[in-house]
């Protein structure tokens, strides 16, 4: 069968490996879609990782459909569309360095549990949607990092996948005014499409100033300058512009919430931080979220569907993986296994 791999530094490849086997306690799924994501150009950079180093089989953002069951497996059935928790496969973590991943065209879920590596979907969600079920639950984390009161008011800088999730995740969780900011007209547009209260353009407007028109005057502790009543930020940009102007716009208490990923280090001005006295919190990967997050996704599959900006075959995967890793040239890319 065919896989992407890693195998080398700035290499990947399709590669023929052995179609996996099911045994006794095993579940084979056969790879129906698979998203790329800004992770994946970090392993092929490096050349690979983990248990696999140049040999690193690609794919994390995956959904696929069950075609062998083993005898001792209760709970699925032949023919059942399943998304992946890629953290808890035996073989390592699936398509971040363990021995298998999303560009498989088929994989062995060894030891297979219903709600531990795998859930049940049902069989009309497309498959580019189901596999957006991984990043989401990442947005989901970074929403849940808040811990924001119900009708919270929310800022979400960086419209990207992640920060369109966490628009979704935060409006699924209750949150009242959600704000999306981002440079990209396009973008702007997908946030309000599928539900920012608001969304800002920082080359446009300042960003502190229409906060305050939209959520009103914040508590100002000893800042000694008016600032937004927002309550709590998601930096989902990875932009130390857009880190900055989230700084100077926090109210006493305000929380933030840092899903994104920086690939240089950021000065940042504890001092003129000090008297807002903020909780910043970090956001990494999905410790409870993968499966919490796909009751939203079969609920609002359209607005979903609205992060997808790319959707390509399985023959152009590797295309597709440049196409993912051009700047400003897509928002999500999905594979298709279907060929």
């Amino acid at each position: 069968m065919r896989s992407v791999m890693v195998t080398g530094p700035g290499t990947v490849e399709i590669v023929e490996i052995e179609e996996p086997t099911c045994g006794p306690r095993d579940v084979k799924v056969r790879m129906r879609a698979s998203g790329i994501c800004g992770s994946d150009h970090m392993y092929i950079a490096l050349g690979g990782l983990g248990r696999n180093p140049g040999r690193h089989p690609l794919g994390h953002e995956a959904a696929g459909e069950i075609v062998e069951v083993g005898a001792e497996v209760t709970g699925f059935e032949v023919g059942d569309h399943v998304v992946i928790d890629t953290m808890t496969f035996v073989d390592g973590n699936f398509g971040s360095g363990g021995d298998q991943g999303g560009f498989n065209e088929y994989v062995v879920v060894h030891e297979a549990a219903p709600g531990k590596q795998l859930r049940v979907i049902p069989a009309d969600l497309p498959w580019e949607v189901a596999a957006l079920n991984e990043p989401m639950a990442v947005a989901l984390h970074a929403v849940n990092r808040l811990d924001a009161d119900p009708g919270a008011k929310i800022c979400i800088v960086g419209a990207g996948p992640i920060g369109l999730g966490a628009l979704l995740g935060a409006k699924a969780k209750g949150a009242g005014h959600v704000v999306v900011v981002d440079v990209q007209p396009a973008r702007l547009e997908t946030a309000l499409a599928i539900g920012a209260y608001v969304v800002i353009n920082p080359t446009e407007e300042d960003l502190r100033e229409r906060l305050i028109a939209l959520h009103g005057e914040g508590a100002r502790g000893e800042l000694g300058t008016v600032r937004p009543d927002t309550d709590g930020y998601i930096d989902a940009a990875g932009s130390p512009a857009g880190l900055q102007s989230i700084f100077d716009s926090l109210k006493f208490g305000a929380v933030v919430s840092i899903p994104a990923v920086y690939k240089e280090k950021v000065q940042v001005d504890l001092l003129g931080l000090l008297p807002a006295e903020p909780d910043i919190r970090m956001s990494m990967a999905y410790p409870t979220e993968i499966f919490e997050v796909t009751d939203d996704i079969i609920a609002n599959a359209d607005k979903y569907r609205r992060i997808i900006s790319h959707v390509l075959p399985y023959s152009r995967v590797l295309e597709a993986i440049e196409l993912a890793g051009t700047p400003g040239a897509t928002d999500k890319v999905v594979v298709l296994l279907d060929d």
